[in-house]
């Protein structure tokens, strides 16, 4: 039972990982739909671009959300080196040779 519990965390926080960065890439895809849409429907009534902007917003908000929900349940953490000053109970100590 621990080893699929230990299992099922670990794919789940690659199946995190790998959401965030899909999210992103979906991001990058409407942002530049939403440009050539913008300079091909020059004086043209198709609403493209606002669809293309409510794609954008909608991907934009799934992954604020995701990322948020990734640090809330400690799936994601940072390593960033200014975080050892916020947290310094999880720095492993320096070793002097």
């Amino acid at each position: 039972m621990v080893k699929f519990r230990d299992h099922f965390h670990e794919t789940a926080h690659v199946w995190l990982k790998a959401l965030i960065v899909i999210l992103f890439i979906g991001l990058l895809i409407s942002l530049s739909a939403g440009l050539v849409f913008l300079l091909k429907d020059v004086g043209n009534p198709r609403r493209r671009t606002l669809y293309a902007l409510g794609i954008r917003v909608s991907l934009a908000t799934a992954l604020i959300l995701s990322i948020a929900w990734g640090f809330w349940s400690g799936r994601l953490s940072s390593t960033a080196p200014w975080d050892r000053q916020l947290h310094p109970d999880q720095v492993a100590p320096a070793q002097r040779p």
